[in-house]
């Protein structure tokens, strides 16, 4: 059984005994809140994402839920689709009636959600996974309410890290491809400053529109400054069409790819062979206990250790929003949940772990007056005034039985690098 089939397998047991236990528990109780997720389940490594937000659903319910009432994460499949996305979220909360909504992953999808969904709805939007700075921006405007928080770093700390990782390989001149959305605009525009600003040529940028037939017009444009490496801003889709083309016409196999492209599918479907040069970046999980309590538990849940992008974001996504929910009570509004998640993440709270047992601490405390400092699988969260977070990073490459860290950046490398730049 290779490591994705022990996962969907340890998924599935999980679920069934967290069904079990909520069956049990209905029994106890009356009430059931729901949450909304809007989630790309349709794609291989959306599922994971999604299935470690159940996780964290499960291991609440456990313990006896939010509020006195049990949680049901209502999930839908955004596709990686703005339009879906959209329409997925507005059934989310015209029909279910959900305060709270996770999601989405691409920042295409997670922006119009936002601007004509949640915000209008005063409904409060947490994404494990968007990185664009275009909703700082939006943030900044006073566009998002206070609405908007996110468990992923911004572009910019990816972007650095690619820039870096160029630097390192002693790359001289870079073509750049990425997606024609919110997300790839953003990081492409970024990564190129960031080369510029190390005196590395781009060569060439161009962007690659979903759904297109065919990707050979964009890559032999990108080809045509005979760049020595490619920087990619893809999702496996595209990424999957573009670089069987690029290599087929000749391209070089010195890529560098954004952590949209850390996925079996992709490794897969182009073929090791051709990726034995390609290095990736990702933000990661600080070296601290609490990400490594993180391994281990989902490691127990889905017998298997988490292997792609958004996990322990998705995880520490989830549990901030239903702490929020619980700190602000039964039958709170979006905006009154908003309002309570400095109460779960104050550094000077009382600290609590990453599980169940956590939850069940922080309840405690909170019913208390109390706040309490959550202590995640992406370490201790804290978010700025616009929703974001900062994060260490990592770099990364393909093997056959799926992805090796290559080296850790810690966030005073990362900050000190991007400070190096400007």
């Amino acid at each position: 059984m290779n490591g994705n089939s022990m996962k969907r397998a340890g998924f599935a047991a999980g679920l069934a005994a967290g069904l079990m236990t909520l069956g049990n528990a209905a029994m106890a109780q009356d009430c059931t809140t729901k949450i909304g997720a809007v989630l790309p389940t349709s794609v291989d490594w959306g599922r994971p994402i999604a299935e470690t937000a159940q996780y964290v659903v499960d291991q609440v319910n456990e313990v006896g839920g939010v509020a006195g009432c049990q949680i049901e994460m209502v999930l839908r499949d955004s596709q990686v689709d703005p339009k879906v996305g959209v329409d997925a979220a507005k059934a989310l909360v015209d029909l279910d009636g959900v305060k709270v909504l996770l999601g989405a992953v691409s920042s295409g999808v997670s922006m119009p959600i936002l601007t004509s969904v949640t915000v209008p709805a005063g409904v409060m939007q947490m994404s494990c996974c968007s990185s664009s700075s275009a909703f700082t921006t939006l943030s900044e405007e006073g566009k998002t309410d206070g609405l908007w928080f996110r468990t992923f770093a911004t572009s910019g700390v990816q972007a650095a890290t690619g820039a870096m990782v160029a630097k390192e390989q002693g790359i001289t001149s870079i073509a750049i491809m990425y997606k024609n959305d919110d997300w790839g605009q953003d990081i492409g525009r970024i990564i190129a400053e960031d080369f510029a600003a190390l005196g590395i040529t781009v060569t060439g940028s161009v962007a690659l529109n979903d759904g297109a037939p065919s990707y050979r017009a964009e890559v032999t444009e990108a080809l045509r400054g005979q760049p020595e490496a490619l920087y990619l801003a893809l999702y496996p889709k595209e990424g999957i069409a573009a670089v069987r083309e690029w290599i087929s016409l000749g391209g070089t196999q010195k890529m560098i790819v954004a952590n949209a492209l850390k996925s079996d599918e992709f490794r897969d479907s182009v073929g090791l062979q051709f990726l034995g040069d390609t290095l990736g970046t990702d933000t990661a999980s600080p070296r601290v206990a609490s990400a490594d309590a993180f391994v281990t538990q989902y490691t127990d849940r889905f017998g298997g250790a988490p292997n792609g992008p958004g996990l322990a974001n998705s995880y520490d996504a989830t549990m901030i929003a239903l702490l929020a929910m619980e700190a602000a009570g039964a039958d709170a509004t979006g905006d009154e949940i908003a309002a309570a998640i400095p109460r779960v993440t104050d550094p000077n709270g009382t600290p609590i772990t990453a599980d169940g047992a956590g939850f069940a601490a922080a309840v405690d405390v909170l019913k208390a007056g109390g706040t309490v400092q959550y202590q995640g699988a992406t370490g201790n969260v804290r978010f700025d005034a616009n929703g974001d977070v900062s994060a260490p990073a990592v770099i990364w490459g393909f093997t056959e039985d799926g992805i090796e860290e290559k080296r850790y950046v810690s966030l005073e490398e990362v900050d000190a690098f991007i400070a190096s730049m400007n």
